[in-house]
């Protein structure tokens, strides 16, 4: 890398006096020469100026005439010279330290300590000033007006160099480097210096240091350390070294070497100068000095170095120059930028390193459709809002190196025509794909977003404009090509998606290619399709279809698939019906219609998920009933059935009915057919029967009378049993379990289950009355059975009086002379007689011919009996029961009685001796004595009571008139009701 960094131009030639220091001040040049004397050169105002626009403080490209000479300016020969601009002041060594006012250069101070001194070093920052002579370093501070002693230290060798780093110092002795602590003199070895060269010490910007080392630079930070990858490899030990961003420039007897800071540290120059010895910096240039002669070294312009090190090929070092331009060009500094970055993304295509090439020409920023046309197999969609490619155009017009026009010339432009089948090939590649996915991969999370932005922007709008739903509608339809799209943001995102997918699928990469469908893309469907299909990227083209609301396109896809699967045994784990189901879950909410339409499929292969899909997708139970009714009648009553266990209230009574005489006339087929092979048996359950009985008893929507005609009367009697519960007629239901199914334990479970209903419920109806009814069912069986056959033939010939309650069984008035039982102490209020049950013993004597359910009639009692009305029991019980058979009755039934009346004796106590203390507590406070006296003064009126009439608050210290009281009151009574009336 050699390219024209800095121009020489000789500004002082001929001086008469051997120089021996050289330093800039503003425009001018102090030189140093041997007698001592300062000699003060400025431009030569007669000769044409080469340098650019006019600044005072910056050196001439011209030549340079003497101005003025200071006589005796030095005792002896000046070693060096440092001009202090934050200060005004001009620091010279000699023999010594001195200071100089500038302009005048006056000496206004000599620090006699530095006499002798060899090497310096100034922090402008800080004020401070570092000197060696000998083996000793001094430090002084500059306090505004004059110079402090603060350190002196001791070092083994003499010290050759020195240079301020951070808060130390870092001194080359003879052999070695040292970092000299500048609080406590403590010094910690570098590494040696070398033997041929002397030590050199040159600091950084950026805070390191660069220490000689032979022809090598080393960099190290501030305590000493190197830096990695920090070697500079000069060409020759140097003499000098000053740096100027990006370079640093070294002196050697035969030449000036200019070499980058950027690792490697290349070379980038080299300017021959014979007998060159002195080497300084200065605003603008570099300032060398021989013997006889000054030189300056003028940076070129920034602009041409980019041109050429562009023409060249040095990219990197290009771009470097690139962020040295001043803000104020920021704009051309970023067209310049982009313009080196996409050349060299071509460079770096044409040589194969791909990735390295997308990486600049993301940088460049350059349109995607100009990287895509680099990739023939890559189809783009036709749009009308993205130009084609085209030369890139010239970002800064007036930039006045003319870098723009040269960097287009050297741009090569993608060509249309095959040039090169081998060349065509390599960019068709796998590598150069994958370099082409990553740099999508990065550009597209913009331009998805903008698109996206564009989108919702547009909606707001049409929303804003009272036509929200057909903005909702142009968003759905936007990829079905029947709305115009004039938003270039979507357009590019379109093109962008699109050639990604293709490259995902060209890498074979189709998983990639389904998680670029699976999430917001704006892949061209019309491309995209053919190639999916061509492809046999089934799953992708689902997704393709799902992102662009194409349901139905998708759904008749799977419908295909999941056919081809059965008949070819492919694709059978990935399609089939299930992912039909899986598709349509989303869709509930928004097209049921179209879930209906194709879930005719799936529910003659998986009629359990398909329903399930219907319940957990909110569609609603008639569109679903009438849907099964006409397409899939035996499974309707599957639905209802699982519709009804996840929530009763979610159908109406008129489902829950259907459901319920769906599974009857299953039930009823079923009777006839064993009934026609004489096999029926009232105790046989099919699953039928028992889903119909569990409806019938969990279900309370349909209609009873209206299944009861259905029923034959000859069989399937706990059905009827049920719908007589649900009827309330409670004893006919009753007979049926006990007479017809002769299940006694079932009657039990049918009083218990009423018993524990109309405990929860308020006001609570004599649901006890209903063991009593059965206890007169199992010591009346014939009276019973008679009352139930005829009950069923009004039924049968007076439907519409079914709906009124059956009254219990009538029993005759007691006659005159039995003897009633007297009711238990302590039996259930709520439990109310039954009015019909006071049956005699000449009732029982009229059944004479039937056979008492006496076991049944003693267990219920046993078991029941605290639900049981202990009184009306044992007046409905033979007189010849044995008190023997009712201890298990009235064993528990007297105890509690027994129980409930000591409790009640205690509450009465207790209640009695809290009236007692109450009447004690008022008594004493009845006791309670005012004592009214001469003094005694109205709280309310401040006045004396005197013998007035007189109240007394509840504090009993509180007195006020009794008049003062009343008015009070009233004042109340009167604000209240101006409150009232003002609410």
């Amino acid at each position: 890398m050699v390219h024209g960094a800095y121009d020489s131009f000789e500004l002082i030639n001929n001086c008469p006096t051997k120089i021996d220091a050289v330093e800039s001040y503003g425009s001018k040049l102090l030189v140093g020469c041997s007698d001592g004397s300062l000699r003060i050169y400025g431009p030569d105002s007669s000769i044409a100026d080469q340098s650019p626009p006019f600044d005072s403080l910056a050196l001439r490209k011209k030549p340079y005439a003497l101005e003025r000479t200071v006589a005796w300016f030095s005792k002896k020969a000046l070693l060096s010279m440092k001009v202090l601009e934050s200060r005004g002041l001009l620091l010279s060594l000699s023999e010594s330290i001195a200071f100089h006012r500038l302009p005048n250069f006056e000496t206004i101070v000599v620090i006699a300590k530095a006499k002798g001194a060899n090497v310096y070093s100034w922090d402008d920052r800080r004020g401070f000033l570092c000197f060696a002579k000998q083996k000793r370093v001094c430090i002084f501070r500059h306090d505004g007006r004059g110079f402090l002693e603060v350190k002196e230290f001791g070092v083994p060798d003499t010290v050759k160099s020195i240079s301020w780093s951070g808060e130390n110092i870092c001194v080359g002795v003879r052999k070695d480097y040292m970092i000299l602590n500048a609080t406590n003199g403590a010094l910690s070895e570098v590494f040696s210096s070398g033997k041929i060269a002397p030590p050199l010490v040159v600091p950084l910007p950026s805070g390191e240091l660069i220490l000689g080392k032979e022809n090598i630079g080393v960099l190290v930070d501030q305590n000493g350390k190197l830096v990695q990858a920090g070697r500079i490899c000069w060409s020759e030990a140097p003499i000098a070294v000053v740096i100027q961003k990006p370079y640093a420039i070294a002196l050697s007897p035969r030449r000036v070497e200019i070499r980058s800071l950027r690792v490697p540290y290349p070379l980038i120059q080299t300017i021959v100068l014979h007998d060159a010895c002195h080497l300084i910096k200065s605003n603008n240039a570099i300032v060398v000095a021989s013997n006889n002669s000054v030189y300056g070294l003028f940076p070129v312009p920034l602009g041409a170095q980019i041109v050429q090190l562009t023409a060249s090929g040095e990219f990197e070092e290009a771009l470097t120059l690139c962020k040295l331009l001043p803000p104020k060009d920021a704009d051309l500094r970023a067209a310049r930028e982009r313009l080196i970055h996409t050349r060299y993304g071509h460079y770096l295509f044409e040589n194969g390193c791909y990735e390295e090439a997308m990486e600049h020409f993301l940088a460049s920023q350059v349109d995607i459709t100009y990287v895509l046309s680099l990739y023939p197999s890559i189809v783009l969609p036709k749009t009308t809002t993205i130009p084609k490619p085209e030369k890139l155009m010239d970002l800064s017009p007036d930039d006045s190196s003319g870098l723009s026009d040269d960097l287009e010339t050297l741009l090569p432009q993608p060509s249309e025509s095959d040039e090169n089948a081998a060349f065509e090939f390599k960019k068709t590649s796998h590598n150069t794909l994958m370099a082409l996915i990553k740099y999508l991969q990065k550009k597209g999370y913009n331009i998805v977003e903008k698109a996206a932005a564009k989108g919702m922007e547009e909606v707001v709008l049409d929303a804003i404009g009272d036509n929200f739903t057909s903005a909702r509608s142009k968003k759905s339809n936007k990829r079905h090509g029947n709305v115009p799209i004039n938003s270039a943001a979507r357009d590019m995102a379109a093109i962008l998606d699109t050639a990604l997918l293709q490259a995902l699928l060209l890498t074979g990469q189709p998983s990639a290619a389904l998680e670029l469908l699976n999430g917001l893309n704006y892949c061209d469907v019309k491309l995209c399709e053919e190639l999916l299909q061509n492809g046999n990227h089934y799953a992708a083209l689902l997704e393709l279809y799902k992102s662009n609301s194409m349901h139905r396109e998708s759904l008749k896809l799977l419908h295909q698939l999941v056919e081809e699967s059965k008949r070819n045994q492919s694709h059978a784990g990935e399609f089939g019906p299930k992912a039909i189901i899986e598709y349509l879950k989303p869709l509930c909410g928004t097209d049921p219609m179209l879930v209906l339409e194709f879930s005719l499929f799936v529910l003659e292969n998986r009629p359990t998920q398909t329903i399930e899909l219907f319940l957990s997708g909110n569609i609603p139970a008639d569109m679903v009933n009438a849907y099964l009714k006409q397409h899939a009648p035996n499974m309707q009553g599957r639905y209802l059935e699982l519709m009804l266990a996840m929530n009763e209230n979610r159908i109406s009574a008129n489902l829950q009915n259907e459901m319920v005489q769906i599974s009857l006339s299953e039930v009823l087929e079923w009777y006839s057919e064993l009934s026609a092979q004489q096999m029926w048996d009232e105790k046989a359950y099919s699953p039928t029967r028992k889903k119909l009985l569990s409806a019938l008893e969990s279900i309370s929507g349909y209609n009873p009378e209206a299944l009861l005609e259905h029923l034959p009367p000859d069989a399937l009697f706990e059905e009827r049993a049920i719908l007589f519960g649900k009827m309330n007629q409670h004893e006919l239901a009753l007979s049926l379990y006990v007479h017809k199914l002769h299940v006694p334990e079932l009657a039990l479970a049918y009083c218990d289950r009423v018993y524990d209903s109309a405990v929860h419920r308020l006001p609570v109806k004599s649901s006890g009355n209903l063991y009593l009814t059965l206890l007169q069912i199992y010591l009346n069986p014939r009276k019973t059975t008679k009352y139930f056959e005829n009950s069923i033939m009004n039924l049968a010939s007076s439907p519409n009086t079914s709906t009124q309650k059956v009254s219990s069984v009538a029993s005759l008035k007691s006659k005159v002379g039995c003897k009633k039982i007297a009711s238990i102490e302590g039996a259930e209020d709520m439990r109310i007689g039954p009015s019909n049950t006071n049956t005699t013993i000449e009732e029982s004597s009229e059944e004479g011919g039937s056979t008492i359910m006496f076991d049944q009639v003693l267990d219920l009692l046993s078991r029941r009996w605290d639900r049981i009305n202990g009184a009306d029991a044992l007046k409905i019980l033979p007189r010849e029961t044995k008190l023997q058979n009712l201890l298990p009755f009235l064993g528990p039934l007297v105890k509690k009685s027994s129980e409930a009346y000591r409790n009640s004796s205690v509450i009465k106590s207790l209640r009695q001796t809290e009236n007692l203390q109450v009447k004690d507590e008022l008594y004493n406070q009845r006791k309670a004595t005012v004592k009214i006296s001469r003094d005694s003064t109205c709280s309310l009126c401040d006045k004396k009571i005197g013998t007035s009439v007189f109240a007394i608050y509840p504090n009993g210290k509180t007195l006020v008139h009794f008049v003062c009281f009343r008015d009070s009151q009233n004042k109340k009574g009167v604000t209240r009701g101006s409150l009232l009336k003002q609410r």
